[in-house]
């Protein structure tokens, strides 16, 4: 029996989620219609990495204007581009996170245009937004800036098979409970024989190092306080591969992108310096329902599903419940 899953709610949650692709490209059609001169995406911690996937694609899709900036250093002035015709994407699943209200604060005030996806209705973020979008507690959240960044392409001449593409993602959700499914007992493995390794190397590229980033950091370290260092697959080659041992582990995400061929000389090193290497290549996960050409889109909502079951897995092995924290909103910082 698969630890901590739940068939039912995921499927359901997905459903809630697609039902928001209305509203998405309703949003979307606005924003085109009005114009813009910079889209920016803009939030904090993992809310942030989850959006950096989606500046990714739009710099190697189209030539549209796009700027990705954690919300404290953007406040600070860490993007010199914001003007009364700038799009902000702010993302949070709280709806409280300081620093991102902080930087709806400082956006509205320069006139921008802002766009709230969240996790909770009628939270603070939301107030300060233009147009919100909330998709609850489910997964994958993605899903909303599937559709949001998708049209924007499509109506601007960079994705002509965005409508099929939306179409498809009614069957994402299945297609990443078979994900789960296809990778628990790996993870499981992984789980059991690294939960207590005193160091780890996470690595990835293009799409997927905001995954690798992110899931180092907001569940290894903040969830399961290991220690953790997350580098990027054409970084790795430039200083983190003199730490590589036969007992330092080290996983690699492999994507199904642009940027596949950095990832395979990672792995081909990777491999031949530590015993301790696994590489979770999306490649290798069937998507029921979903056309060949669209799979490089989902390269982090593949990884995700798979890595939320090392996740759920070792906090059955360990007993360290991923909810539990020592300082994170638990005192004043």
């Amino acid at each position: 029996m698969m630890a901590d899953f739940d068939e039912q709610k995921i499927l359901e949650s997905g459903k809630q989620i697609y039902a928001q692709r209305a509203r998405s490209e309703a949003i979307a059609d606005s924003l085109c219609a009005a114009g813009f001169d910079l889209l920016l995406f803009t939030a904090s911690g993992g809310s942030q990495a989850m959006m950096d996937s989606f500046a990714f694609y739009l710099r190697h899709c189209s030539c549209l204007p796009v700027e990705n900036v954690l919300a404290a250093d953007l406040v600070l002035g860490a993007c010199n581009r914001i003007t009364n015709r700038t799009v902000a994407f702010l993302t949070s699943k709280s709806g409280d996170t300081g620093e991102t209200l902080a930087a709806a604060r400082w956006l509205k005030a320069r006139g921008a245009r802002l766009v709230c996806v969240a996790g909770k209705p009628g939270c603070a973020l939301e107030a300060l937004c233009d147009d919100t979008i909330v998709y609850g507690e489910g997964r994958p959240q993605e899903m909303i800036f599937y559709f949001l960044i998708g049209r924007i392409l499509f109506l601007n001449g960079c994705f002509d098979d965005y409508p099929r593409f939306a179409n498809e993602l009614e069957g994402l959700p299945p297609a990443l409970v078979q994900v789960r499914r296809q990778a628990d007992e790996t993870c499981r493995q992984y789980a059991a024989k690294y939960c207590a390794e005193p160091y780890q190397i996470w690595i990835g590229s293009g799409d997927l190092w905001p995954t690798a980033y992110s899931y180092s950091m907001c569940v290894l370290e903040e969830s399961q306080w290991l220690r953790t260092k997350s580098v990027s697959s054409p970084e790795f080659f430039h200083g983190t591969l003199e730490l590589l041992e036969k007992d330092v582990c080290t996983t690699l995400l492999m994507t199904e992108g642009p940027t596949r061929a950095l990832d395979e000389r990672v792995r081909d090193f990777a491999a031949r310096h530590t015993k301790k290497f696994t590489c979770f290549d999306a490649r290798e996960y069937a998507l029921p329902g979903i056309s060949p050409e669209f799979r490089p889109w989902l390269g982090p909502v593949i990884l995700a599903a798979v890595l939320q079951r090392i996740g759920k897995n070792m906090q059955h092995i360990t007993g360290h419940s991923l909810e539990l924290r020592r300082y994170y909103r638990k005192e004043r910082y």
